[in-house]
This record gives structure tokens, sequence and C-alpha cells, in this order.
């Protein structure tokens, strides 16, 4: 006998089980399904036994069935009946004071005092006087409105009818089901409950409770007499069957020829005694193919992410959320990482609050380093000397003008133009001093050379400049190209082959030869759209406009008695004059260069994207897993090979996308190897180490004396302690090794004329022991108090203001760091006709008190009796979503002098007051916030942005794939916003 089963040639359904006989096989179906074993159909569960025993929705699914409730309910263990949900039990239910649960629902209270606001969640102040709907007395059950004629208009919340005396609110099937436990039937007096018929209606006239078996089979008018069958039906009841007591089973029976067989609904697994079910632990196995978290559920389970992921489609995977992708994340560089992100700062930038960089006042730690004056700029600082010094080549040291031999001026910027075949031609020779910066797209600034120092403030008194001064001319220029996109990109091997020649051909008919001090060009690119002689477009071209700054040095030996500095001036700037002309005409023609690092640049080029490059990288910049990244310190970029290289020995470069190194300073010392790839000064080797000097700062150096201290590489002196201070040895590091008559705490700072420790002024920080200076917040921030002991206590106090006409942000100043004390912030929003304001409070963090501290105020006006929208004082981790009481909004935010905290982030948007009532009906709807997928969404940046669009524009739900909704939202917000949508547009 061959084994048709295990061989699989059997002619058995795909949905039916083969068993294997002796003589043959025989087919049966599996539970579920129906049929002659070799013809098996699908059986569907919701079409008999009153709903499958749902008592809410059954789902017929192959083979099985699931049962799902309304929301605010919950199945039960059964797998069958539903329960209600204490939305209460979960962050109060969102509601700011007192959260009173219901069947199916819940509904916000406020305390005496105080009415509930239009978003049902929040509450508002009363007023004994004022208009009415801020008056205690104004009589709505639900929603108060101010009428145009006066009075009052009162509206009641989704799932309401507004009652026959226009005040009171009927409750109605559409919130909560009605109150109603199972099933719910409107009528004019309210809604009336009614029970699945394997259960009863209690005494509350709302809850279902099961009946007894003996109270089912009497009610049942179908049941059989045992009285009016046959003796063999007779036989068949005494035995155990399907039509007596289900069959002793749990859920589903069927009756088979070898009895009662039993199954679960998807969810539940029956037991050893074949008849209960029992609900399956989807988590035990495999975590239930969660990414991260698990969470069972009866007769189910849920995924859930970590904070910074968020759940796919498939409700299974987990996807890092990328925060650099947000608006207003980070002030410049964001970095992700898996489940969070990080904010950098350029340099000569400080992090602070969180997201954003302010300048660094160098010259507020330890004078910046320098040994006279320090002086403060955007992103760096200089150092400067007194009449009769000069800095040495560190910047930082000073050392007298006369009488040392001057270090080598690095050369200048020269531009060379010369006629070439009848056509002007001009190259830029640049040999050190070369910084490029990358800007955006297709645009960035070359400078050479060093540009004129700006005299602060610390040098205003001076009676006249220093002797090695000269006066320098100063003019801007711009320059338009023909054609091509700004990329430094080298030039041509024939072209260079004509500039080397050029460069080196003394006999070259130089037509302009002018060397500068600094000079500098920013290129930008630009397309301009052209246009047939019919009007039509027909296509794009691009071009580029380049803006020259240039710096030259009057020749001092050109001024006579005839022809005074002034004279010199009037004939050098004409001679510049004559000079830009001359690099218009070369620029026009597309025949100017730059040549550096030893090769030449073309400024400009029309560029064919390589298929297999995502873009068009900027300069200094290479393709990195398909994105553009500069090149880092410590390197350049060779336009030759088309990568990154470490400097070599002897070089270094401090700045990030450059195309070439600057040499190092000081002397080659033998025996002392420089390393590859200095990433600044410091790095470059040779010099003294810190706690030691010498006379030029190189190698061979000696220990700072007792009483003196130096915390930097290659100096040329140390600082005195001060105040007659003594070091505890030779060769101190910093002024903590100065033995001071106290040690100072952190936030404070030692004088060293009264030897007393003094408390960091408001404005600046001190985060160590025993130092002699605070550090100047960084930017516009400046701290609470004085004594402040860490940057994280600079904030930034700047708020307020008008605020856009369609959308924008209210914003805590310092946000997302912590707002300062004592600030008050006043907004105004006001929409253009015929738009209303919608708000969303994602979350809000304000410190907790009895009484209000901190507190923000929406309304009308600034009158404390105006039509108020929101007020909070209290931390509020769940979002809400409101309209405009008013039309227009004034906004305050007021802390006082003890309290600080995260506070705020309020996006808004302005929509069409023609779909005021579809707004309101979404966003006062507690279905909104039902669930904690819900909230996640009015917290979600992108999503925020998709769902504005809707709520603004409701006809923009059309041009969302179903696709694209599936992706972005859970399904229970797609049906969710698809019913209120649809109900409003097609009524």
């Amino acid at each position: 006998d061959a084994d048709q089963c295990a061989e699989d040639i059997d002619a058995c359904h795909v949905d039916a089980i083969c068993h294997n006989s002796p003589a043959s096989y025989k087919c049966t179906c599996k539970s579920g399904y129906t049929g002659d074993g070799k013809h098996c159909e699908d059986i569907d569960e919701c079409e008999i036994e009153y709903n499958g025993g749902c008592v809410h929705e059954c789902n017929n699914i192959p083979g099985n069935y699931r049962c799902l409730c309304h929301d605010g309910f919950m199945l039960a263990h059964d797998g069958h009946n539903c329960l209600d949900m204490d939305e209460c039990e979960f962050n109060n239910g969102g509601c700011q004071h007192v959260c009173v649960n219901t069947m199916g629902s819940y509904e916000c209270r406020c305390k005496q005092g105080f009415f509930l606001s239009d978003n049902q969640h929040t509450c508002i102040h009363r007023s004994v006087e004022g208009l009415s709907c801020m008056n205690r007395d104004h009589g709505c059950a639900h929603i108060c409105k101010e009428s145009p004629k006066g009075g009052v208009a009162c509206e009641c919340r989704p799932g309401f009818e507004l009652a026959r005396n226009q005040r009171g609110c009927t409750l109605t099937c559409n919130h909560g089901n009605g109150g109603c436990q199972h099933s719910c039937e409107d009528a004019d007096l309210g809604p009336i409950c009614r029970c699945h018929q394997k259960f009863t209606l209690h005494s509350d006239g709302k809850s279902c409770i099961e009946r007894d078996e003996a109270a089912a089979e009497t009610s049942d008018s179908n049941a059989t007499s045992l009285a009016d069958v046959d003796k063999r039906v007779k036989r068949r009841l005494l035995m155990e069957t399907c039509a007596v007591n289900n069959g002793g089973c749990d859920r589903t029976c069927k009756d088979t020829s070898t009895g009662v067989h039993c199954s679960c609904p998807v969810g539940f697994t029956l037991q050893p005694d074949g008849k209960a079910c029992k609900d399956i632990d989807e988590c035990v196995f495999s975590n239930g193919g969660c990414d991260q978290f698990c969470r069972n559920t009866i007769g189910s389970f849920e995924c859930n992410c970590r904070k910074g992921f968020k759940l796919l489609s498939d409700e299974r995977s987990c996807q890092d959320i990328d925060e650099c992708h947000f608006e207003r994340t980070c002030d410049h560089t964001c970095v992700n990482f898996p489940g969070g992100f990080e904010c950098v700062c350029n340099k000569g930038y400080t992090l602070y609050g969180l997201a954003h960089c302010g300048d660094i006042d160098e010259c507020s730690i330890n004078n910046g380093g320098c040994e006279h004056t320090c002086e403060n700029t955007v992103g760096g600082f200089e150092c400067h000397c007194h009449a009769g010094y000069k800095l040495q080549w560190n910047k930082k040291d000073c050392i007298e003008a006369e009488g040392i031999a001057a270090a080598k001026a690095p050369s200048k910027p020269t531009l060379n133009c010369s006629k070439q075949e009848g056509n002007d031609c001009c190259f830029l020779t640049c040999q050190s001093q070369v910084h490029i910066f990358s800007g955006s797209e297709d645009s960035y600034t070359v400078t050479c050379g060093i540009p004129l120092i700006c005299f602060g403030r610390g040098r205003r008194n001076e009676s006249r400049l220093d002797s090695t001064s000269i006066p320098r001319i100063k003019t801007t220029a711009t320059f338009k190209s023909s054609s091509g996109k700004c990329n430094l990109n080298r030039s041509q091997e024939k072209l260079k082959e004509g500039l080397n020649a050029a460069l080196s051909d003394r006999k070259a008919p130089y037509t302009e030869n002018v060397q500068f001090s600094f000079v500098s060009l920013r290129c930008s690119s630009a397309s301009k759209k052209l246009r047939s002689r019919h009007g039509r477009k027909a296509g794009e071209e691009e071009g580029s406009s380049i803006m020259a700054e240039f710096e030259l040095e009057m020749n001092l030996e050109e001024v006579t008695e005839s022809c005074d500095l002034g004279c010199v001036r009037k004939r050098s700037e004409k001679r510049l004059r004559k000079t830009i002309r001359t690099l218009r005409k070369s620029i026009h023609r597309e025949q100017f260069h730059v040549r550096f690092a030893g090769m030449e640049y073309e400024l400009s080029k029309k560029v064919s994207k390589p298929l297999d490059l995502p873009e068009q990288c900027g300069t200094g910049q290479v393709v990195v897993d398909k994105k553009c990244v500069s090149c880092s310190t410590g390197s350049y970029h060779d336009g030759e090979q088309g990568r990154c290289i470490l400097c070599p020995p002897g070089t270094y470069q401090d700045e990030e996308g450059q195309l070439s190194c600057e040499a190092c300073p000081g002397p080659e010392i033998p025996g002392i190897l420089r390393p590859a790839g200095a990433r600044n000064i410091s790095e470059c080797g040779g010099q003294c180490p810190p706690g030691q000097y010498s006379h030029d700062g190189f190698l061979t150096c000696q220990p700072c004396p007792l009483g003196s201290f130096q915390p930097e590489m290659g100096r040329t002196s140390c600082f005195p302690c001060g105040g007659n201070l003594v070091t505890k040895h030779v060769g101190a590091l910093s002024f903590q090794d100065c033995e001071t008559k106290v040690q100072c705490s952190p936030g404070h700072y030692y004088n060293t004329s009264t030897h007393r420790c003094i408390r960091c002024p408001t404005g600046t920080y001190q985060l160590e022991f025993g130092q002699n200076y605070c550090v100047a917040c960084p930017g516009n921030t400046t701290t609470d108090f004085d004594g402040s002991t860490n940057i994280t206590q600079c904030k930034n106090r700047h708020c307020g203001g008008e605020l856009g006409d369609f959308t924008g942000y209210i914003e805590s100043p310092n946000y997302p760091g912590n707002y300062p004390a004592n600030i008050e912030c006043t907004w105004t929003i006001n929409p253009p006709p015929k738009r209303r304001i919608l708000i969303v409070v994602p979350e809000i963090y304000l410190p907790i008190e009895d009484e209000c501290g901190d507190y923000l105020v929406m309304r009308k006006s600034s009158s404390s009796n105006s039509v108020t929208t929101y007020e909070t004082c209290q931390t509020y981790e769940r979002p809400i979503a409101f309209t405009s009481r008013s039309k227009r909004l004034w906004i305050q935010f007021k802390s006082n002098e003890g309290n600080s905290g995260k506070g705020f982030q309020v996006p808004y948007v302005t929509y069409d007051e023609d779909y005021q009532e579809l707004i309101e009906d979404i966003v006062r709807d507690g279905r909104l916030y039902a669930s904690e997928n819900h909230q996640e969404i009015l917290k979600d940046k992108k999503l925020m942005r998709a769902l504005f669009d809707v709520l603004a524009h409701p006809q923009n739900y059309f041009k969302y794939t179903a696709q694209e909704s599936r992706e972005m939202f859970p399904k229970s917000f797609i049906r969710f916003l698809r019913s209120k949508v649809l109900r409003f547009l097609r009524p």
C-alpha cells in the first residue's frame, strides 16, 4: 500500500488534511473550512453564530475570524466581548484638571473657577464680568460662542446634538457608542442600548451581562423539544453535540463523525481539555516579530518603538527618525544617529540651548592667550600688540618691531593679464594664505592673502597706527559669466600648458601685473530662463556671477613733493579701474583662471553630471556613500586624483574643504620629525610644549619660572600669576598651579588684587575650580543670575513679535534648552481675510506648582477679559489641537524669577474659514487623541506638515494616494480622518 499522503500524490485541497488508510486515503477540510475534502471553502463565521459571537465587529479571515471593538473599548479575555477602556488611567486622559471615565469614552471637567475650553481638555479662568462666554453664567452645556449681534450661541462637541432649548447637548451613538457596551440605536430621547444574544441588559441600561445556561435555553424560541423528535434524534442529543451547551466549547463548535470539535479565534489557543480557549502571549515567541518592544493584548499584540524611532506600516519594524530632516533642528550642522541626533557648531562657535550656536568670546578665556590685547570677532578673535611691537608667527606673542629681523612675509596674490591670440587672458596666482569656503549648492568663496585688520574698541584710543601699517585701497566689483555654474575645476591640459608657458616666459607681454594684499572671489550660480521668439519657454541657461573684493597697498615710494599721498591714491585707483576692466573682459571670454597649490583652476564651468554620481560635489568635497563630504582638517583635496590627501610633513590645514595646506612656521630642527596630517600649527611639531617657552617659541625651550605659567604650545613668554603669587613648581601649565590664598569654587574667579573669590557676573560662567577669569556666554545669550557654573545656564532671551500670515511657530526663548527666568514674551497672529487659526500643542513643559508661576495664554487681546482660547501653567505631555476662538490671537508667555523649564514649540496654521465646521469637528473629537499612535502623529514634525496640509486645505486629502497614507499614518487614524472629510465634502 502506497502512502499517498506522505508522497504528496493525493487529491486533497490545499486547505484539507490527508488521512492515509490501508487501501486508500481520506480528505477532511481543515477547521474553519467546509467541503468534501477535495474542494474546501472558507466558512464565514461572521455570517453565522450571531456575528461570530462578536459583540461589536467581526472580521472574517481565511480559516478563522477575529473580533474587534469600537474606539473606547478593549477585547475581553473570551476574545468576543468588549469592555470599556478607562482612558483616565493614562496621563489623566489628557485632561488638564479632572478626568471622568464613561462607557466607551471619557470627559474632562474643570475645578471651581474654571470652565472647559473648546478643545474639551484644557481649562480657562472664569471671569465675573466681561464678555458673556467668559462669564460663569453663559448657560451652554458644552461650547459657547459669541454671536455677532451680542449674546451667546451654544454648540456641542462631536457625537452630541444641540437640544431644543439651544443650550443643552444630547448624546448620540456617534460618541462613545452612545454609552452602550454592545449595540446602540439612536432615538428621539437619546440612545437605546441593546445586548448581544448571549447577553442581557444590566439594570443600568448600558452594561451587558452574560446569561446563565438555563436562561439561554428557555429563552431560545427555536429550541427543539425532546418529545417532538424520533428516538434516533433523542440518542444523538444525549450524546455530546454542538446543539447542547455549544458542545462544551468555549468558542466555535463543529460536529464531526468522531464527535464535537472545538476551535478558537485568532489570538487564542485550545487548551489540553479540548474545550477552553486561552489568549496567546505572542510576545513570548520571537518577541512577536517586533523589532523593539512587544506588548501583549487580549487576542492580539502590538509593537512599539523606543524614543527616536517610529513604527513602520508593517506594524512590526522600527525605523530611526532622522531628526536632521526636520526644520529648525540645529543652527549649524546636524548629525543623525540611531535613536537621536547631535548638533555641531562651526569653528569659533559653541553649542547652547541643545541646538543653537553662538560665537565664542575667546578673549574672555585668559585674554585669548594674547600677550597684549585681544579683540573678539564673529567666529574667531585677533591678538594685537602695543605701539612699537608686532605679532610673532604664533599670532599671540608680541616682539619689538625694530631691531629684529622680520620673518619672511608671505607672498602676495598676483594678478597677471596678457594678450593671447588677441584676447585678454588673466590668472590670479596665490602661493599662501588660501582659504576655500563652500556655500550653498553651486557657490563658494576663495580668499587669498591677509585682509586689512579693522581696529576694535581696544585700539581706538591709540593716536596713530603702528609704523608697519601701509594705506590700502579697497574696492569691489561684480563680474557676470555668460555660461557655466560655479565649480572650481582643474583647467584643461592644453590650457594648463599655455598658462605654465606664460608664467615661465619672462618676455610675455603683460598688459597688467598687479600685486594685491588681499583678494576675495565669491562665485554664485543662477539659471536664466530663455524664451523663443513666440514667447514660449525654450529652456534654461546656466550662468554665474563673481563678486570680487580687492585690497591694494599704496606704493609710498611714489609720494613726491609734486604728488602727495592723495595724488598717489588717485593714480593707484585709476590703475586699479583699468585692471578691473581687463579682468572683466577675460572673465566674459572665459579666460580667467586661478593658480594655487601649483595647479590651475577655472572658477565656473559647464559640467555634465556623471550617471554614477548623485550630484556634482562642491569645492573641496568628495563622494562618500553617495553623499558629498568635505575633506577634513589635516588634509586637502587633490583635484587631479579627485580625493582627499593628508597634508605632507611640514604643512598643516585647520579648515575643512581646502585645496592646499599651509607651511608650518619655524625652522626644521634636526632629530624632530614633523608629522603628516597636521590639523593646526600646534601639531606641526618642534614647538615648545605647554609650561615652557623660548625666544621664538621653538626648541630648545626652558620652563616657565616660579610665579608664571603657560597653557599653550609654541610661546615666547609665560603669563605671570599676579598679586605676588608663586607657583608650586617651575613649568606651571595654568593659573590653577598658582598658590592662591583661597580656593575658588566653580561660578567664581580669583581676584589677584584683593585675593578674594568673586562671583562670576551675569552673562558669564566658570566650570572649573581655582580660575582667575569667567567665560563670557556665547552669542547673544546671558545667564539668569550671577555665579553661573555651566554654559547650559547661558540662555537666549529673544522672543515675541508678529508672526506670519499662514504658518509659523510660537516658541519659548532658548528652546529646546530651558527658557530664562523672569522673561515676558508677546506674539500676535493676524490671519489674512477669511482665514482662521489652528494650533497644535505637541507638548509643553512648565514647572508644576500649587499656584501658577510660569504660564502661557492665548486670547483675543491683551485685556484679561477678552475671549481666551488657551491657557496653561503646567507640564502637558499629551498633545492637543484646537482652533482659535477669536479671529486674531494675542499670545503671552511669562516666567517668574525662580523657575525654568524646557518650554514649548507650538506650530500653527491658518485655514479657509469655509472649513471651520470640519476642522472643529476633527480637533474636538476625543478619538484624535485616543491612542498613543495618534498622539505620536501630533508630535512628529514631518507628519504634522502633511496633517496641516489636509487640515488647512481638506481637498488636498485626495492628492495623497492610499499607499502614501498607509505609510504615513496608522489605519485607525486614516479611518478617523476619512470619515470626517468625506462626510463634510460629500454630505
